[in-house]
């Protein structure tokens, strides 16, 4: 009997979920979704369309955004299936299989997205305290492998979660929180999950905690170097180059870690601001990301409205 249900179970199929209390209004409230889901996509190939095509933004700089970029438009697809199909079309089910997919791919492309805000603090460190060896230190090469340093850690991190929870079996309601599935939400099983608890926690602070100390300290190195600069002009116009990136940095941490510490401690009698959050966390920084460099860059802002123009 145990090894059928083992079966059973394991084959089990998910009911995702909208906004609670919404349901008459889901396809008005799918809107702005598609708005947000077109200018993110549409935002983000305009950078890297941009920065292909124009040799004079094959900097360090724009490469890191161009990864950024990339990483952002694969986060919108991961999404746009499961959400635009819950408010267009209430569609709510979803195989254990394709969840486990998704959770995949949305917490892998969380994990390169917080290492290219790493390496972009990285490279403004270098710009701004070491200018002289910044275009030796940041070598194509380099960055390459930077890169696919990156997209190897997070798949070393991120692959166990999917294999731990395909050995759970599954005997309750499997009502998920969000209109996606996420690692913290699938853990619905009958099975003991404290190993999938405590290697969560344990990915999550060796990925974000560990990247955020360093774009902290990094941004206390490059202050220091600002301030023992003479002029006050020259000081305002080296942070001026990090505003975009701390802006971008905030908006990605922010609802990331505030939605950990809710699924930690909060009180699961509340679902409401943790569905909010789990919808910025997701779909806000790609929407922003590409807004946020263009209104600060003045080479590529010029280039965007030359080829508009045209």
């Amino acid at each position: 009997m145990s090894a059928v249900n083992d079966t059973s179970f394991n084959s089990a199929v998910f009911l995702l979920t909208g906004i609670p209390g919404q349901e008459d209004v889901h396809l008005w409230i799918s809107i702005p979704f598609c708005l947000m889901y077109v200018i993110s996509i549409v935002g983000n190939s305009v950078i890297l369309f941009i920065i292909k095509t124009d040799p004079s933004l094959h900097e360090p700089m724009y490469i890191f955004l161009s990864m950024l970029a990339v990483t952002d438009i694969g986060i919108s697809i991961a999404t746009i299936p499961t959400i635009l199909g819950i408010f267009l079309f209430n569609s709510r089910e979803i195989s254990f299989d394709a969840c486990l997919a998704q959770l995949f791919f949305i917490h892998l492309l969380q994990c390169i997205e917080s290492s290219v805000l790493l390496l972009m603090a990285f490279d403004r460190f270098v710009a701004i305290c070491n200018p002289l060896r910044y275009a030796s230190i940041l070598t194509l090469l380099r960055i390459a492998k930077m890169g696919l340093v990156c997209v190897l850690r997070g798949v070393a991190v991120i692959i166990p979660l999917p294999l731990l929870l395909k050995r759970f079996r599954y005997c309750r309601a499997n009502v998920l929180s969000y209109s996606y599935c996420l690692h913290q939400d699938i853990m619905l099983a009958c099975s003991d999950i404290t190993v999938n608890s405590i290697y969560g926690l344990s990915g999550s602070l060796l990925i974000n905690g560990l990247d955020s100390l360093l774009i902290f300290l990094s941004y206390v190195m490059i202050i220091k170097t600002v301030l023992s600069v003479a002029s006050p002009a020259e000081c305002l116009r080296a942070l001026n180059t990090c505003v975009s990136h701390l802006c971008v940095v905030l908006i990605f941490y922010t609802p990331e870690i505030s939605l950990t510490v809710i699924h930690r401690f909060g009180n699961s009698s509340s679902h409401l601001l943790p569905i909010l959050l789990g919808y910025i966390y997701l779909l806000v920084p790609p929407l922003l990301n590409p807004v946020m460099y263009s209104v600060k860059s003045k080479h590529l802002r010029a280039r965007i409205i030359r080829v508009f123009i045209k």
